[in-house]
């Protein structure tokens, strides 16, 4: 499970059998160092939901807004046309809680997956205002 911010807006696409997948990268920062040389390290995670959870994932998460994820990882690989073969590691999302205020326009509900969840009263949170786009 990772909480964090969204770096983008989520995308959604179907597969050829009409499955919604919806892909989306969270960031989650922390304080690393001792108290006089502190600093904030921000690691990245692809998440990627399906189904009725991919639907709710791209209608109402957008780029900045605070959620926790729960998933499994997964390790897709492939063979680019480069002909190198490549790798990425992803979270496949079960449940995705929205940690803090939608906008007005977006506001239907708040958590989705297999668990419910409280608005927390996190601060809403301009996505202006966040260090990576």
């Amino acid at each position: 499970m990772i909480i964090g911010n969204l770096g983008a807006d989520p995308e959604m696409k179907y597969t050829a059998e009409g499955k919604a997948m919806t892909t989306f990268r969270v960031a989650v920062s922390r304080n690393v160092g001792a108290m006089d040389d502190r600093r904030e390290e921000t690691e990245w995670f692809s998440i990627v939901t399906w189904d009725k959870l991919a639907e709710q994932c791209a209608e109402h998460l957008l780029k900045g807004r605070k959620v926790y994820v729960e998933g499994r990882l997964q390790t897709r690989q492939w063979d680019g046309q480069d002909g190198q073969r490549h790798y990425k590691t992803e979270i496949v999302g079960n449940t995705v809680l929205f940690l803090d205020r939608a906008p007005q326009a977006a506001r239907a509900g708040v958590a989705y997956g297999d668990h419910d969840a409280a608005d927390h009263g996190a601060v809403p949170i301009d996505p202006n205002d966040l260090p990576f786009e």
